[in-house]
């Protein structure tokens, strides 16, 4: 199921606001159980006016174009992959004296 877009969240929401203000003042309902029948037919109003906002899509001129280019080109050919790298030993590097000796201390 694709994701709802921003446009159809607005109006959804907009739509669940505006009519069930409109709904609650226009009835002048007191009653709890009213005042929930309006809310849930707010927020069933607000999903049908959300599903029925038209999805983004490809206009009319651009799938013309798309229809009239050449067909897609043939892939290109796929190259082998190099076996990874053996292990390779790293060279050991001689550390200065002083470095070495510095080694062997104990922090403090």
């Amino acid at each position: 199921m694709p994701r709802p877009t921003v446009t159809q969240l607005v109006y959804g929401s907009a739509t669940v606001f505006l009519s069930t203000l409109a709904m609650l003042l226009l009835s002048q309902t007191q009653t709890g159980i009213g005042v929930a029948v309006i809310a849930i037919a707010g927020l069933g109003l607000g999903l049908l006016v959300a599903m029925t906002v038209p999805m983004p899509r490809m206009s009319r001129v651009v799938r013309r174009q798309a229809a009239r280019a050449k067909s897609p080109a043939a892939p290109a050919p796929l190259r082998a992959v190099p076996p990874p790298a053996e292990h390779l030993p790293r060279p050991r590097v001689s550390r200065p004296a002083a470095a070495r000796a510095r080694v062997s201390e104990h922090s403090r």
